[in-house]
């Protein structure tokens, strides 16, 4: 081989290497990982907030269709009308207070102050604020949710004539048909925050 058929030989190899570089480099700007799966982390954060917002709503055709099968329970259309209240409040309902539920006891003994529920209409129907969503953590499959992630989403409650609130729940998200959906949800009162991962504990049972 002359110098001049090794030069072209040589350019040649490094053209190919070249090419080979770019090609195995990933197309989605270093989002997918060493499995070469998309990173789920915006799709989760985006479907847990739809499903709040929605909730929040009372839009509850759009949070049923953000849910998995298991907890719609039945088709998209029974899972929003059993969560649809009724429009129409009674006079029983009318004069009697807004209900509220039984607090739990944290750890140091204490409870959190009662929250009363909106009611289906009128004056005490509490305003909502914008929802963030935050502190994703892989959580392990428990009693029959399967393995996914975890969420916090918050938001501010205000009721009429009261300083706002924060609510914050903790929703598993699960790969179900190639969409993540919400498979569970729980309450995160603020006694649970600060102590480890209050979503993981919560979607745990814990």
């Amino acid at each position: 081989m002359n110098r001049k058929t090794a030069t072209a030989a040589g350019i040649l190899a490094a053209g190919i290497l070249a090419v080979a570089g770019c090609s195995s480099s990933s197309d989605d700007g270093g989002t997918k990982g060493s499995s070469g799966q998309k990173d789920p982390t915006d799709a989760v954060l985006k479907a847990a907030s739809a499903y709040q917002k929605a909730a929040n709503a009372l839009d509850w055709t759009a949070a049923c269709r953000l849910s998995t099968k298991t907890m719609r329970d039945g088709t998209v259309e029974e899972c929003a009308a059993r969560n649809t209240p009724d429009s129409t409040p009674t006079a029983a309902d009318s004069s009697s207070p807004s209900p509220s539920y039984s607090p739990p006891t944290y750890a140091d003994g204490s409870t959190p102050a009662p929250i009363a529920s909106s009611t289906p209409s009128g004056p005490d129907r509490a305003d909502t604020g914008p929802v963030k969503v935050s502190d994703l953590v892989e959580v392990p499959a428990s009693g029959a949710h399967p393995s996914g992630y975890g969420v916090l989403v918050s938001y501010a409650v205000t009721w009429p004539g009261k300083e706002s609130t924060t609510t914050r729940r903790a929703l598993r998200l699960v790969d179900e048909g190639g969409a993540w959906l919400v498979d569970q949800h729980e309450d995160i009162q603020e006694g649970d925050m600060g102590h480890g991962s209050p979503v993981r504990t919560a979607l745990s049972g814990g």
